[in-house]
């Protein structure tokens, strides 16, 4: 199959055999034969979604899909799956299952504007927008819409959640979107789901994989590493300001359509809302996006007189909301519902103001709004006990195989047992296979950490990211992502950056929370095209990964610092403390394997194609003077190593002019290979 003349190319324009791909799809193969797990490390450019998708569609068996993001979802199920199934010819059904929040409720949608103010425009007009879509709509699926913000306030409106589904007593219960995207999987041969959604159902047994997963053989988890955070999000508990908000809402709206008359709506939807507000403004006065300690009575730095007072006021509105809704409980499906949810808020406000399990760790994060959390360390446990201990049952008369379990991913580790991804999802005994990429970096890419910059915990250190950066970005054209590892860092460099390059400058300043982060990436491929300003698109967080863009649109990456874990977050602490108890050290073992992960993601949007040519940046002197900073580099890709300023200099001018063979090291050129 993956030969250089054979299907794949139908399927895949420029298809080349890669000898990477290959081991990885004949070891996908033999899992899927034999059972058992399988991690795989596949680095950029080794084709890993062929070679696990060739192997599992020949296989004959029924087959799980799971990925870190709807996006690839949407890649798989609609471009992907239906190419390998033609170029192959196979018969193959398929299906694409996303969490309810991804699918208009038709029910809610009904309502959904006696939830908007009048003096809302804006999202009486997107409102208006998704009822005229839903009429024709199959699917229901909201990533279908066009212009549909992903984060637009209407959206809540119109998607349901667990806790207010109505399930079979929903009048609208035989169109739901939801039931025939579930029955739509249930019959299908491949289904396409999401990390979120399969640990919902772990946790809760109720999105629809309680009775699909039994019936898959072979379960892949591609965007692997991100599977224990997602993982640790479902397996403890929640109680959010916004939930309290939600139901407050539901409740007022509600109670005004069925039983108008009946109870005072008003003064209990506003009790919740009050609740809810006094809960947070007894955590005072936080900077947005502060993790809380919380391992007393309450979170560190919070009166726990007012605290607990606080959540006793949550749970007394909650109780006044269940018993009237009880009263009114055989007047409309709703009210059950909203009886159930008022009830389990009720419970997990009283959970949150008994003490933590020893086992857990909690903790506050703080914004405009407020989330509570518990959650395990790591889904170890969960793993061993819920996934790979589940049986299989002989089917047709046959001897029963084990599962088959596949996890793929661009990043899983720094050393060769792939420690950081396989200990905290309790796969130390799983098959562990590492494949390099194809890729050229030593002719392709160069690696320079400027010596003059100062250390990153100097007030100067952003303000000299934003200088270099812009000099760059300037003899480029733009055609520069820079990545930092906080959000006053991103501020920071993308003020400096806009005052630079203001209008008419040809250069275009992008900065991460401005727009939607799709429509930042069509801006900054749009900065290539002919006529158009360059860009210069300034990120954190998600854009460390899951940024794909090949060619000459992006020539060089330039990374603030070091992303080692932040200091001061409560999960980081309680795993460390746990790796000290052990008599291990929590800053070779978790801060170095964290970073060393964290920038190859980042190094991975460089070089994407083996025609990219491009400069990676990174702007922190202790990859080269600290201990640690070898296995830093060599987590790396081999790239070339720029000494000093004039050999970056005369990369910048060689990238600068082009074509790409100037990119590759000449006899008097001041670098060295990457360790």
């Amino acid at each position: 199959m993956f030969e250089p003349h054979g299907p794949l190319v139908r399927a895949a324009e420029g298809f080349r055999a890669r000898e990477g791909q290959t081991r990885l799809a004949l070891a996908v193969a033999r899992v899927l034969e034999q059972g058992g797990v399988l991690v795989a490390e596949a680095a950029t450019g080794v084709g890993k979604t062929f070679a696990y998708l060739v192997p599992a569609l020949l296989s004959g068996e029924r087959v799980l899909l799971s990925t870190a993001t709807k996006a690839l979802q949407d890649q798989l199920f609609g471009r992907d799956l239906p190419r390998l199934a033609q170029a192959l010819g196979l018969p193959v059904r398929m299906a694409l299952l996303k969490g309810r929040g991804s699918y208009v409720c038709l029910h809610r949608l009904g309502f959904a504007g006696q939830s908007i103010d009048q003096s809302a425009p804006r999202l009486r007009h997107s409102l208006s927008k998704v009822e005229r879509w839903a009429a024709t709509t199959r699917t229901g699926d909201l990533a279908e819409l066009p212009g549909l913000d992903e984060r637009s306030p209407v959206i809540p409106l119109v998607t349901s959640s667990r806790e207010n589904c109505l399930g079979a007593d929903c009048p609208k219960f035989r169109a739901c979107h939801v039931n025939l995207a579930r029955r739509e999987a249930m019959a299908a041969d491949v289904v396409v789901i999401n990390h979120h959604l399969f640990f919902a159902d772990l946790a809760i047994r109720e999105s629809g994989m309680a009775e699909l997963l039994p019936t898959a053989r072979v379960v892949v988890f591609d965007e692997a590493h991100q599977l224990n955070e997602t993982g640790i999000q479902f397996l403890g508990r929640q109680l959010g300001t916004g939930q309290l908000l939600d139901l407050a809402r539901d409740l007022l709206a509600t109670g005004l359509r069925h039983a108008r008359g009946l109870v005072d709506w008003t003064a209990l939807a506003g009790g919740v809302e009050m609740a809810a507000r006094q809960l947070r403004l007894a955590a005072g006065s936080v900077r947005g996006g502060t993790r809380l300690r919380w391992i007393d009575g309450a979170p560190e730095g919070v009166d726990a007189d007012e605290w607990q007072a606080a959540l006793a006021r949550v749970g007394q509105a909650l109780a006044q909301a269940a018993e009237a809704l009880d009263t009114v409980s055989e007047l409309a499906p709703d009210f059950p519902r909203l009886h159930e949810r008022a009830a389990l808020l009720a419970a997990r406000a009283a959970g949150f103001a008994a003490p933590c399990d020893p086992a857990l760790v909690r903790w506050v994060d703080a914004g405009l709004a407020l989330r509570l959390v518990e959650s395990p360390l790591d889904i170890a446990e969960a793993v061993r006990t819920r996934l790979l201990a589940t049986p299989d049952d002989p089917q047709d008369g046959q001897e029963a195989r084990g599962r088959a379990w596949v996890f793929v991913s661009a990043t899983l580790g720094d050393d060769d047992r792939l420690s950081w991804f396989t200990g905290p999802c309790g796969l130390q005994d799983a098959e562990v296979l590492r494949v390099g990429s194809p890729f050229d970096y030593t002719r392709q890419a160069a690696l320079y950490v400027p010596a003059h910059l100062v250390r990153p915990g100097d007030p100067a250190h952003s303000a000299q990211v934003a200088r270099l950066a812009g000099d760059a970005a300037a003899r480029l054209g733009g055609r520069t992502m820079v990545l930092t590892t906080t959000l006053r860092a991103l501020r920071g460099i993308a003020e400096a950056l806009s005052q630079r390059f203001g209008p008419g400058a040809g250069i275009e300043v992008l900065a991460q929370g401005e727009l939607p982060k799709r429509v930042l990436m069509e801006r900054f491929r749009e900065g290539c095209a002919q006529g158009r300003p360059g860009c210069v698109l300034v990120a954190s967080s998600s854009f460390w990964e899951g940024v794909d863009m090949p060619g000459e649109a992006l020539q060089l990456v330039v990374i603030d610092k070091l992303p080692f874990p932040p200091p001061g977050d409560p999960l980081v602490e309680a795993r460390c403390r746990r790796i000290e108890a052990e008599g291990r050290s929590a800053f070779a073992d978790h801060s170095v394997p964290e970073a060393a992960v964290a920038l190859k993601q980042g190094a991975g949007r460089l070089i994407r194609r083996e025609t990219d040519t491009g400069l990676l940046v990174i702007c922190d002197t202790r990859l080269v003077t600290m201990g640690y900073g070898r296995r830093l580099l060599a987590a790396l890709p081999p790239m070339r190593r720029l000494l000093d300023e004039p050999a970056w200099a005369a990369a910048l001018n060689a990238l600068a002019a082009g074509p790409p063979d100037s990119m590759a090291p000449s006899c008097a050129d001041a670098s060295a290979p990457n360790p």
